[in-house]
């Protein structure tokens, strides 16, 4: 998706939204920062709800739909590195196995 798509999402969504400012800002951000660190990332980083939430501020189905699957900046995410190239994903994200989500990441070079 380019950016022009993307800020019309953007744009839509503020346009629509009725509630409280703080969510409409953290799901633009969520968004945002998603094409960076792309949708995997964003799971391993916010709870299912919260995704569910900032989908529909959004007016989305899916973050797949919008995002890279794994962005150039993952590497820096704690929680990718402690998942990538195992079959761990998926439970994590499901909240099966404790311990990996994490919002922190690290500046540094590609592996």
């Amino acid at each position: 998706m380019n950016e022009k798509d993307l800020l019309a999402i953007v744009d839509r969504a503020v346009d629509e939204f009725n509630g409280d400012l703080d969510e409409l800002e953290s799901a633009i951000g969520m968004l945002m920062l998603g094409r960076h660190y792309g949708w995997r990332v964003m799971l391993l980083i916010h709870s299912p709800n919260t995704i569910r939430k900032y989908l529909k501020i959004l007016g989305l189905k899916s973050l797949r739909d919008v995002l890279p699957e794994v962005g150039v900046l993952a590497h820096r995410s704690n929680a990718w590195r402690l998942v990538d190239g195992t079959q761990n994903f998926w439970k994590v994200v499901r909240g099966q196995i404790s311990g990996v989500r994490s919002a922190r990441v690290n500046k540094g070079t590609p592996p």
